[in-house]
């Protein structure tokens, strides 16, 4: 057995210039999160982060499962800026699919704490009066860890909005990486999309290759990473002043994930960059580069799962959440969908 990631989320610096959700310090409140389990096991520990902190953060108490985590034996931990620590082993056993309430209190302000912040799930703060506000992010919680058979086929899903779960319904976990797990007989995927993440360039988290190396190699027996990525690459830059990516600078990007993950030991699997009624040359070369370049393990053709047929550039009405850009329940189910289960084995 090994200890690896039954759960993860793709964090972010709060101090950045460009959010699609609230950053966050507190003080004297108490923070209770739900996690859904991607993975299970016999027992679990709970990963907290202070990655983008610029001062320590200190951590009063924490609770999961009801249990009182312990750090090296203490109920309190203090995190350094740039770190992240596991808690102690917890002896209670965790299922594949179930949630885990986390509280985690805060005894001092705070800066502005390392988190997502569009993870389709509600955190509710507590102050010490006990009024309670919800809001949608993740806070300081980077992950949950269990104990797993080495030959165990453990997956990221590392992208963009389109596995984040932006659009999809608040805390009914029907992201797409949720309904691709239901599908798995074994095995299972934990999810680091964030809204807004690009492959080449920073702005909404570090741009993809830099995160890669961060989020995505450091978990015990990885066997698959799963990308969706570049539509932020062709909409963010006229947001930012920027020039779009080319698709000569995203196909040399994609090719330079391709080598990282095959210098890991890593089956990568690329979805196609889904529509969203612009950018629409460029969406297509680089699709077609990717559909038949030989450069993955696999790919998903996400584009084709979700376009509308009469207007292939475009989300079919019925999968659209509203905006054009991003899926609701319906259509993250046919994004996952459109993944080979065969892609998805040892």
């Amino acid at each position: 057995m090994i200890w690896t990631a039954a759960f993860r989320t793709g964090v972010m610096d709060p101090h950045e210039e460009l959010h699609f959700g609230e950053p966050r310090g507190f003080a004297d409140q108490t923070v209770r999160q739900v996690l859904h389990l991607a993975g299970g096991g016999e027992a679990f520990r709970v990963r907290l982060t202070n990655r983008f902190g610029r001062t320590p953060l200190t951590v009063g108490a924490a609770t999961a499962a009801d249990a009182k985590l312990t750090f090296g034996g203490a109920g309190q931990v203090v995190v350094p800026p740039g770190e992240e620590v596991a808690s102690d082993p917890v002896e209670v056993p965790v299922t594949a699919g179930g949630d885990l309430r986390v509280d985690l209190y805060f005894p001092e302000r705070t800066d502005l704490v390392t988190y997502s912040h569009r993870p389709a799930e509600l955190a509710r703060i507590i102050d010490n009066d006990g009024r309670i506000e919800a809001v949608e992010g993740r806070y300081v919680v980077s992950g949950v860890d269990v104990p797993a058979p080495a030959d165990t086929m453990i997956a990221a899903a590392f992208g963009d909005s389109w596995f984040e779960g932006v659009g999809t319904t608040r805390g009914a976990n029907h992201r797409s990486v949720d309904f691709l797990n239901r599908r798995l007989a074994s095995g299972w995927v934990v999810n680091l999309g964030i809204a807004g993440n690009r492959l080449l360039r920073d702005g909404v988290g570090d741009h993809a290759l830099a995160r890669f190396d961060r989020e995505v190699l450091p978990i015990p027996a990885l066997t698959h990473v799963l990308v969706n990525l570049g539509i932020n690459d062709l909409v963010l830059p006229g947001m930012l002043g920027e020039p779009p990516a080319s698709a000569d600078d995203l196909v040399a990007g994609f090719t330079a994930l391709a080598d990282k993950a095959h210098r890991a030991g890593l089956r990568i699997v690329v979805a196609t960059i889904g529509p969203f009624g612009a950018a629409v040359d460029v969406r297509r070369q680089v699709n077609d580069w990717i559909r038949t370049a030989g450069v993955f393990d696999g790919v998903a053709d996400v584009a084709h799962a979700v376009a509308d047929p009469r207007r292939p550039d475009h989300i079919r009405r019925d999968f659209d959440s509203g905006d054009g850009m991003h899926l609701n329940d319906l259509g993250a189910q046919a994004m996952a969908d459109s993944f080979d289960l065969r892609d998805l084995t040892l």
